[in-house]
């Protein structure tokens, strides 16, 4: 397929394409060069859930900070709201994870 797609290449005029060539090819070896770290999958998946855990919590303890009167109602709602979006977020990455997991599981070998 990807022969086919090659062959395309003479119906644009080459100019088009050069400057997105290069652009793309710059930027994968000024990456490169730099040295840029590279993060696995799970080691992004575990921080993203420390810091899911830390926002959960955070909003816990301002809103024990309010009961003792020692935070606002403004510092409360926006650490709850706050919590409450990570948790809807964590929520929709594990339906998307277990969905592509039964997809994987349906595939037959």
């Amino acid at each position: 397929m990807i022969e086919s797609v090659k062959g395309l290449n003479g119906l644009l005029p080459s100019s088009a394409l050069s400057g997105v060539e290069t652009g793309v090819s710059n930027s994968v070896t000024a990456a490169a060069a730099q040295g840029a770290p590279q993060t696995s999958f799970a080691q992004v998946m575990t921080d993203m859930a420390s810091e899911m855990v830390g926002t959960l919590k955070a909003g816990e303890t301002k809103s024990f900070e309010a009961i003792q009167g020692k935070a606002s109602t403004r510092e409360v709602v926006d650490a709850v709201m706050n919590a409450e979006q990570t948790l809807q977020t964590a929520i929709a990455i594990r339906d998307k994870v277990v969905t592509a997991y039964l997809e994987i599981a349906r595939m037959q070998i």
